[in-house]
């Protein structure tokens, strides 16, 4: 192995020559001896790290031939093929983000934290969201033997600020939009809470006009949505073709393309600081607004857990009544309503209590 260090002295001080990175390092001596010493150890202790470091690719190349050549574009190709539908989509976007370029042909087994710290420095909250994944899927296929950054380490995902699109803001936009079905797909979204994907594939066969039920599967969690509606939603759908598709031609855009409809209408409008994803959290904070129970939110807007949906209605303004008002309210009840369950028998003397 070609000699990395040189030794040499400069008035009567001893100092090392690094010949890969050109830097020059003293080591605060004039004895000769005591420089040899020094220097012997610092070539010993470079020669034992690659030593080590070609050890270790011997083991491992003896159970994965692959192991010292799989580099970091390999990763993201095979974790992007494990993904199906929209999320394939994404992880498709995702590993072409630039600032996976100094990653990219790196060998999995050579890359050191710094590398990864560069990556995230030079990149965005996506790119720090992708790379844990990318990491995880390394770590968990075998191709690296250990962590490259520990959990701690990590620089803590800061997502953007989101918030609700208000009942002002709503209707400025129905006012600017002249496009009928795009209108009417605004308006549902504003009803139903749903996710632009959602809605723009309802088709006039999820519509249950017996029960005033809306139900469709939703494409990112697979989770059924069922909601019901009333005679403003009623009167929205009476506008909408009545066979297949209720948005025969905004359903068929890209959903970056619809978003980018919003954002040119909302430009005009004169908002700032919306999606359409924020007519989920209009929905939500509506809902705790108004009283509407938790569960029958957290049903209507198909999340799966109470955390996600209490995020959505984490900023809602709820006005809540003194406890004074409660204490004087169950004073004056004079019936005391008791909770039935189906199936469940109920004692006939226990009712009588409550006549």
């Amino acid at each position: 192995m070609k000699q990395r260090f040189r030794l040499y002295r400069r008035h009567g001080i001893y100092y090392t020559h690094d010949d890969q990175t050109g830097k020059q390092a003293s080591l605060g001596t004039r004895d000769r001896g005591e420089a040899f010493e020094l220097f012997s150890a610092k070539t010993q202790a470079h020669r034992q790290a690659h030593l080590n470091l070609r050890l270790a690719r011997t083991y491992l190349t003896a159970t994965d031939p692959l192991i010292d050549k799989r580099n970091w574009q390999t990763a993201m190709e095979e974790l992007a093929k494990s993904k199906r539908g929209t999320w394939g989509e994404r992880w498709q976007r995702a590993i072409k983000d630039k600032s996976f370029d100094c990653l990219r042909d790196m060998t999995i087994l050579e890359t050191q934290g710094e590398h990864f710290l560069k990556v995230l420095q030079i990149g965005t909250v996506s790119t720090n969201v992708y790379l844990r994944r990318i990491h995880n899927f390394a770590l968990d296929m075998g191709w690296l033997p250990c962590p490259i950054l520990p959990k701690r380490q990590w620089p803590a995902v800061r997502y953007k600020e989101k918030r609700a699109i208000t009942r002002e803001e709503h209707l400025a936009i129905l006012q600017r939009e002249r496009n009928d079905e795009r209108r009417a797909f605004y308006e549902m979204c504003w009803h139903l809470g749903g996710s632009q994907s959602d809605i723009a594939a309802l088709k006039v066969e999820d519509v249950d006009w017996d029960d005033q039920v809306i139900s469709f599967f939703r494409k990112k969690t697979k989770s059924v949505q069922i909601i019901h509606f009333g005679d403003e939603v009623a009167a929205i759908l009476n506008r909408l073709p009545d066979r297949g598709p209720l948005f025969p031609n905004f359903g068929l855009l890209d959903e970056k393309h619809r978003a980018s409809w919003f954002q040119m209408i909302c430009r005009r409008t004169g908002i700032i600081g919306v999606s359409l994803h924020s007519y989920r959290y209009a929905w939500a904070e509506r809902a705790k607004t108004c009283g509407y129970p938790e569960r029958f939110a957290q049903e209507a807007l198909g999340h799966n857990s109470k955390a996600i949906h209490r995020a959505y209605a984490r900023k809602a303004k709820v006005k809540l009544p003194s406890l004074e008002a409660y204490e004087k309210r169950a004073s004056e009840t004079e019936i005391i309503p008791v909770p039935f369950q189906r199936g469940v028998a109920v004692d006939q003397a226990a009712l009588a209590l409550y006549a």
